[in-house]
């Protein structure tokens, strides 16, 4: 499976945002409870500064199948070298490898933007998401119980790091 990866576009943010979409009602990858609109994400998507914090797309024979981000962790300048990886697929493309070469990719990519340390935020319940990210030998460095609330019921935030 040929997966192509490049820095996303404007043009991009509406199939983004669709793939987004489609993950929110699984109440697993993300604290959104309702659909987001492009015009909400487009400063999101501006954040993303292609020298340093990416948003990339992945295609797979000229289709967006996914998407990949780096942003910063807390904000302030002594975190530099430390981003949050996000990753998000396309209903039809999940289970079928695209999110490990997707990580492979971030991984390997992350040292040409000074980055030393991947943190990833994932719901304790997102099994499929922490398996992916403890193959690529992420840690669990923080369990935050009970932060979220997903439809009346509490849900843990883990945080899972790795050091490159």
């Amino acid at each position: 499976m040929t997966l192509t990866y490049r820095i996303a576009t404007l043009a991009d943010l509406e199939r983004i945002v669709a793939i987004y979409n489609t993950t929110i009602a699984s109440r697993m990858v993300t604290a959104d409870l309702e659909e987001v609109s492009v015009e909400e994400r487009t400063p999101w998507f501006h954040a993303h500064d292609p020298k340093r914090r990416p948003l990339w797309v992945i295609e797979q024979q000229n289709e967006i199948v996914g998407w990949i981000s780096l942003q910063d962790f807390y904000g302030r300048i002594a975190y530099q070298k430390t981003a949050e990886v996000s990753i998000y697929l396309a209903p039809e493309t999940r289970g079928k490898g695209i999110g490990k070469q997707a990580i492979a990719f971030v991984l390997e990519q992350s040292p040409n933007y000074q980055i030393e340390t991947l943190l990833g935020f994932i719901f304790g319940h997102n099994l499929p998401s922490l398996h992916l990210f403890k193959h690529f030998n992420f840690e669990q460095w923080a369990s935050l119980p009970g932060v979220a609330e997903l439809d009346g019921v509490k849900r843990d935030l883990i945080i899972l790091g790795k050091k490159l």
